[in-house]
């Protein structure tokens, strides 16, 4: 007899505190909130048994438990710096076996290619701790469809054992930093699109989601193929945030927690 697969938890990491563009999950998007975007196009994807916003206890952040009880979104409150045990408790919480890691300033998150890395990371065999399709070793795609599974096992081991502020702050390089201890997998697209910005991290960021939004009315439920493709026939969108710094693996600096 197969064994019942265990849940699939999407956990999205999100706060009111930004050094960069403070309070932008709350930002206008189309007529509605930035985090109610990026839930409701996550919430799409079909391999995910449930969906969860993790903020913190911070008063600041009333605001984004508000939006949440408001909407019907299930969210867990925890640690604002130690990022790692706010996904470790909320992980616990909601009985997760695998955890899918997404930020709530990534408005153009992809139900498809949550679909492709949790498959990835379901089928795999002999198993994967971690499935991202972003690493250091590269990315192929746009930045903002970031999606990273791993299992709840090596969620807690890493929040056991890790005492690096930079591993509790981004969670997961405790583990694809310790590729001598666990299987990790860059799950990538058949085709280098990893230059586009599309996550929100400035004003110009949030610019260029206003426009994609308004190209298709406020909806949706555009995919992100769809996205591709206007800005091949409109390269100006690209240059709009393309002067905005990324900051890649272990540059991330205190104070850009989501």
């Amino acid at each position: 007899m197969t064994p019942a697969r265990r849940p699939v938890v999407a956990i999205v990491q999100a706060r009111m505190g930004s050094t960069r563009l403070p309070g932008k999950v709350m930002a206008d998007i189309a007529g509605k909130p930035m985090l109610a975007r990026v839930v409701e196009r996550a919430a799409r994807a079909q391999t995910l048994d449930s969906l969860i916003v993790a903020t913190t206890v911070d008063p600041s952040d009333d605001a984004v438990a508000a939006l949440c009880a408001s909407h019907g979104y299930s969210f867990f409150r925890g640690d604002e710096t130690d990022v790692l045990d706010r996904y470790y408790h909320a992980a616990r919480k909601f009985a997760a076996g695998a955890i899918v890691r997404l930020t709530g300033d990534c408005p153009l998150i992809d139900p498809g290619v949550i679909d492709d890395t949790v498959r990835v990371f379901l089928e795999a065999d002999p198993p994967y701790d971690l499935v991202a399709n972003r690493l250091a070793e590269g990315r192929t795609f746009p930045i903002g469809l970031d999606t990273e599974v791993c299992s709840f096992e090596a969620l807690e081991t890493a929040w056991r054992e890790s005492t690096d502020p930079y591993e509790r702050e981004h969670v997961l390089p405790f583990i694809y930093e310790r590729r001598e201890r666990f299987r990790v997998f860059l799950y990538r697209g058949a085709e280098d699109h990893g230059s586009l910005r599309w996550t929100v991290d400035a004003a110009e960021d949030l610019e260029v989601i206003r426009r994609v939004y308004a190209h298709f009315g406020g909806r949706d439920d555009f995919t992100w193929i769809e996205v591709l493709e206007l800005f091949k026939h409109d390269p100006s969108l690209a240059v709009l945030n393309a002067a905005v710094e990324h900051r890649g693996f272990r540059e991330a600096r205190p104070g850009g927690r989501s």
